[in-house]
């Protein structure tokens, strides 16, 4: 396929893309693929990746290939070269997508979402980045305006710096799932926004698997900080003398330069809003963090037999009461004992050295996932439109890709929960209702089979039957109850399920690949096995309330709004609700959401493991060629057609194209779209009129109705201005021959 090429506007010279050749580079839009096998697919991917085009369209889908290194196709002079441009004009590119996105919003009133996916290490989080800045470059300029776009932009490197980490597939690889929603006025000037988090990865806080790195912004804190900083920190340069941050020397990644990353989280802070005394008190409670994660207890035995505690380095609990304002005496007793009511008695229970241990670990998390909900709401407060008129928004989708490791828990597994409930939004706004919709509108039409993954997404989330209702009555049911109790009792409610298997089921007895305290499920993305352990403690996220009162009871403003619950006079004897249960109800807002929106995809493909730069993987990326469903998805299309609309809105939008229907069609809707596109001479092959839709085989068609709906917008403006200059002259040459009649009688009567 050749692209048109056609100078920028306003004088901006042309950018020197190249002619792309198809026999060379590779196809640029996979549906005119020929032979349609994957073995073709991913050899087109090769070919194009070899030669550094990166994207390739999939349809109205675009196909993103990390290169794992900097390419030079984001500059000012290509944004403006992809500003107001229609697919297919240009060679594929994430700002083509972006601009597609920002006009159907601003020009067709249609809210719009970009959903970005992939596995980790993909470049999801590049993706959205460059989604963002592309449409903060194209929106209208101002002074107010620019201030907003800063701060959407700048939300991206604070964010990153709290909520991603290296692991083993990314040296940044978001922990938490991220949904913007940037709202526009009428005129597409950006007004500010919104952003929704999903399920901080605090695990990640007190221990982190063999190779991968505590949160960003402790490196920065450490690596950044000058000399006087870190003293009032109370923190010391050195990652090695922190229990939290000492994994296996992984404290360095390579890739990352954290003394220049904490100056940009420092800056971005700023830029969005925060006051100087607000960013002290948050790098106070990371510092706080590591000093907690450096208490340590030593096992005692007390008089009556029980095992006791003793706390060892003192000092780094001196260090964190002097930090959080609070007294040594109220802190160390929260951390070396517990409170339990007795009916009226209130009874202190000592802690073990282990259980000790576990609540200066759940301290550390809460702490840090508390402080990285209260800045997205500071964020939000910052950047939250002013205004209450009618606005339109397009959301940008950053979440985490499906993740496979050697050891999978709680995390992996609503990780991998979260991807299939995206895959299946993807299967039924891109093959089921698309197949659905050609039945419904008389289109004739051949049914392509497709994998549809609603039954692993009803495994897990399914009410009272779903393997999360199935953790949650394990966790508030009385008695002992154990990540082994978990599984026996989902063994019991689903061991005939197909997608599920277990040790302990019949059908899986003999499977030594599967350990005693696992489970494995059939992700669309294939099988993955978790290990239950830390599924209860995870799911319950309890903190006792002894802990709470102690941070509540701290000087430091930002604790007491952190912990609202630790307040003396507040009595709250509702059990919390678990993890699993919060974050089902957000998926599920999340996915309301996006179906009252367009989409657009961007489908992120990782070319090999290791992150390496012009290497390409055959088998890596035709996995996730099969599991993305890409093969469906090109066979769909080749059969199908790329653009629909009521008959009405198209009617309306394109009437001026015809005599017949222009300036106003009286007929049914449907027979003035047959009567325009009759005129314009259309071939029956290119187009289907259904029902009560109209539907574009081609792209290129619609780009071309576009072209010649500009050309006539053009002519009826000069056609507006020359009634309108005419209307004028008429109008000031009436009044001067008035004022001429006038003065003639005045001269008469002299």
């Amino acid at each position: 396929m050749t692209f048109l090429q056609r100078s920028s506007a306003k004088g901006v010279p042309p950018v020197p893309f190249e002619t792309e050749d198809n026999n060379i580079e590779g196809v640029a839009d996979i549906v005119l693929l020929e032979p349609v096998t994957e073995d073709a697919f991913v050899a087109n991917l090769k070919k194009r990746y070899k030669h550094r085009r990166i994207y390739t369209y999939l349809g109205n889908v675009l196909l993103s290939v990390n290169p794992y290194c900097d390419i030079p196709i984001y500059t000012p002079e290509y944004i403006d070269r992809y500003r107001s441009r229609n697919l297919y004009e240009l060679p594929p590119h994430i700002f083509a997508i972006a601009d597609d996105a920002y006009r159907s919003m601003r020009d067709r009133n249609l809210d719009q979402c970009i959903i970005i996916s992939g596995e980790s290490g993909s470049g999801k989080t590049e993706a959205s980045k460059l989604v963002m800045r592309y449409v903060a470059a194209v929106s209208v300029k101002g002074h107010r305006i620019d201030k907003i776009k800063s701060m959407l932009l700048q939300s991206n490197p604070l964010l990153e710096a709290f909520g991603n980490a290296k692991t083993m597939k990314n040296d940044n690889s978001s922990r938490f799932g991220k949904y913007m929603d940037i709202e526009f006025d009428f005129k597409g000037e950006p007004l500010g926004g919104i952003i929704t988090n999903y399920l901080l990865e605090k695990s990640r806080v007190a221990v982190q698997p063999p190779g991968e790195r505590n949160f960003h912004i402790f490196y920065q804190v450490l690596g950044g900080a000058d000399v006087s900083h870190l003293k009032s920190l109370r923190l010391s340069r050195n990652p090695e003398k922190y229990r939290l941050l000492n994994n296996h020397d992984s404290y360095i990644a390579d890739t990352i330069d954290d003394k220049a990353a904490f100056l940009a989280t420092k800056a971005a802070m700023e830029a969005v809003g925060f006051r100087p005394e607000e960013v002290q008190e948050v790098l106070t409670i990371v510092a706080g963090v590591l000093k907690i994660g450096n208490v340590e207890f030593q096992p005692v035995s007390n008089i009556d037999g029980s095992e006791g505690c003793l706390l060892i380095k003192e000092y780094e609990l001196r260090d964190l009461c002097d930090m959080f304002q609070s007294p040594d005496s109220v802190l160390q007793t929260a951390l070396t004992t517990r409170r339990v009511e007795a009916g009226s008695e209130v009874v202190a229970i000592e802690y073990s050295a282990t259980e000790a241990h576990s609540a200066r670990d759940a301290l550390c998390k809460a702490l840090y996932s508390r402080l990285f909900t209260w800045l997205i709401s500071k964020l939000n407060e910052n950047i939250r439109v002013e205004n209450h008129g009618k606005r339109k928004c397009l959301g940008v989708l950053d979440i985490y890709g499906f993740e496979v490791f050697e050891h999978n828990g709680f995390e992996q597994f609503v990780i991998n929960y979260c991807n299939e409930k995206l895959q299946q939004l993807f299967i039924e706004l891109t093959l089921k209702e698309e197949q659905e919709d050609y039945v419904k509108e008389g289109i004739t039409w051949t049914h392509i089979d497709y994998f549809n993954n609603e039954a692993i997404c009803d495994l897990v989330d399914k009410s009272h039957v779903g393997i999360l209702s199935i953790l949650d009555e394990e966790c508030l049911r009385p008695g002992e109850v154990s990540d082994e109790s978990f599984l026996e009792r989902l063994t019991q409610k689903l061991e005939q399920h197909k997608f599920l298997e277990t040790r302990l089921g019949r059908r899986c007895q003999n499977d030594k690949s599967l350990a005693h305290d696992c489970f494995r499920i059939q992700h669309y993305a294939g099988a993955v096995t978790y290990s239950v352990a830390g599924f209860i403690e995870k799911n319950s996220d309890l903190l006792y309330r002894d802990l709470s009162q102690a941070m509540f009871a701290c000087n430091l403003l930002l604790l007491k709004s952190l912990f609202p619950e630790g307040n003396p006079s507040r009595v709250c004897l509702k059990r919390p609700t678990t993890a699993g249960f919060k974050f089902k109800n957000s998926m599920n807002a999340l996915m309301k959401n996006l179906h009252m929106k367009n989409p657009s995809y961007i489908r992120c493909v990782k070319p090999n493991e290791s992150q390496t730069a012009s290497k390409f993987d055959d088998n890596v990326v035709r996995r996730q060629v099969k599991y993305l469903g890409l093969m469906e998805n090109l066979r769909v299309r080749r059969s199908g057609f790329c653009f629909r609309q009521l008959h009405l809105q198209f009617l309306n939008r394109y009437k001026m194209l015809s005599s017949k229907t222009w300036p106003n069609w009286s007929g049914p809707p449907r027979k003035g779209v047959e009567a325009l596109m009759k005129e314009l001479r259309i071939d029956l092959v290119e187009y289907a009129v259904g029902i009560s839709k109209v539907f574009i085989r081609n792209p290129i068609m619609l780009f071309e109705l576009e072209e010649k709906r500009r050309l006539h917008l053009g002519q009826l403006a000069t056609l507006l201005q020359a009634v309108y200059r005419g209307w004028r002259c008429r109008h000031a040459y009436q009044k001067l021959r008035k004022s001429q009649i006038v003065i003639a009688k005045k001269l008469a009567t002299i």
